[in-house]
């Protein structure tokens, strides 16, 4: 390295460096270990590696997955049945879980409850007996259930004390568990996201792979029906195909008819997406090669054009799920979707409609705790697949 002044103003020329040994195209650079590993990767293991730096994402699918195992062991994980009644325990408050006794562990516990009838208000008055202690049983046998309907049986992964009461988020006002309610609701609450997120998934793939490649009257056609239904308000549209479901439905049915309606309610928005990314894409060199070299319209979609943009697709896909549970929820609180004696979070929500309840009992609204948890969820999980998904990132 060289110092001269040049204007009164000192200047550096650094050196440069060239290599004296002979350029030789045969031979190949050598790569450390972690290089190799990289550029050998798939794709996958590539998103993979990429969504694990995530650490937000990453522990929001660990919290989902958690969430979902309620979805087939529901019966196994609460400790009562969904539409258990105990008539002696009506709006009966939760029941704390407690580890010592008298400055001596004991393990899990709760203390047992004694009520009476106040006179004045007509209302039952719950207060902790501390001289009775109900150790939590687990791996027991309890409250007997129908696996799935298919079989009875009455194993479960925790159970109340021989004789007690195991109220973790207390009763409501004909004493059904308030917990064991959340962990049935999972299953509907949580399915029907995925489910109408499939059916909205496969319309906006179709209606906008179709409008962006083809373009000229199919796009025209199908912007203007996606116009039509985007114009109309949600929530009230919601409810009106709601309320044309028939009463005589049994749960599955309405359940199924919700999912289909939500589904066919929400792919306007992708459909858009999809179409104005498949206008540029369908541009490029690559596509043109693939259309010159013989391939149909459906394979140069499916195999060149959408995975070009997987990552919104990623996106939109994980932020729907959301809005479609909290549909769901909006529906059954409002009596408009799934009743008893199906259970969903919505439905444990109506019971939470009069304010004056809510204040005297207000852990009525424990299910709000659950969907807050879920959607900040599936918000943060979105972010890291598409992050992961994005080849610029």
């Amino acid at each position: 390295m060289t110092m001269e002044i040049k204007d009164g103003t000192p200047v550096r020329e650094v050196e440069h460096y060239v290599d004296p040994a002979p350029f030789n195209p045969t031979v190949a650079k050598e790569m450390t270990p972690e290089q190799e590993r990289f550029f050998q990767a798939s794709q996958w293991k590539i998103m993979w590696w990429k969504f694990k730096r995530h650490k937000i994402a990453v522990w929001s699918g660990v919290v989902l997955i958690l969430f979902y195992l309620c979805v087939p062991f529901a019966e196994v994980i609460a400790p009562y049945t969904a539409n258990s009644r105990d008539s002696l325990h009506l709006y009966a408050p939760p029941q704390p879980v407690h580890l010592f006794h008298e400055g001596s562990f004991v393990g899990p516990f709760v203390y047992g409850m004694t009520s009476e009838i106040d006179m004045e208000t007509m209302q039952w008055v719950f207060t902790s007996d501390t001289n009775n202690v109900q150790k939590i049983r687990f791996l027991c046998s309890g409250t007997p259930y129908k696996f799935w309907g298919l079989f009875t049986a009455s194993f479960h992964l925790v159970c109340p004390a021989e004789g007690g009461t195991m109220f973790l988020f207390g009763t409501d006002r004909l004493g059904r568990d308030q917990f064991s309610g959340l962990i049935y609701g999972a299953r509907l609450s949580l399915t029907v996201g995925l489910v109408g997120v499939t059916i909205s998934i496969v319309l906006g793939l179709f209606f906008g792979g179709i409008a962006g490649y083809f373009g000229g009257f199919l796009d025209s056609v199908i912007q203007r029906m996606i116009e039509i239904l985007r114009s109309l308000p949600e929530l009230p549209l919601w409810m009106a195909l709601s309320a044309a479901l028939p009463v005589t439905w049994s749960p599955v049915w309405i359940y199924f008819g919700l999912t289909i309606i939500l589904g066919l309610l929400d792919w306007p928005g992708l459909a858009r997406a999809v179409r104005s990314k498949l206008l540029s894409l369908r541009e490029e060199e690559y596509a043109k090669a693939a259309v010159l070299m013989g391939a149909k319209p459906g394979r140069v979609i499916t195999r060149h054009l959408l995975p070009g943009f997987t990552s919104h697709i990623i996106a939109s896909a994980t932020l729907s799920v959301p809005s479609m549970i909290l549909g769901e929820t909006a529906l059954s609180y409002l009596n408009l979707g799934l009743r008893r004696p199906a259970v969903s979070w919505g439905v444990l929500l109506n019971e939470a409609q009069n304010i004056s309840v809510v204040t005297v009992y207000p852990w009525l609204m424990a299910p709000v705790l659950p969907i807050i948890i879920v959607v900040l969820a599936f918000n943060f999980l979105g972010d890291g697949l598409r992050d992961a998904a994005d080849p610029y990132k």
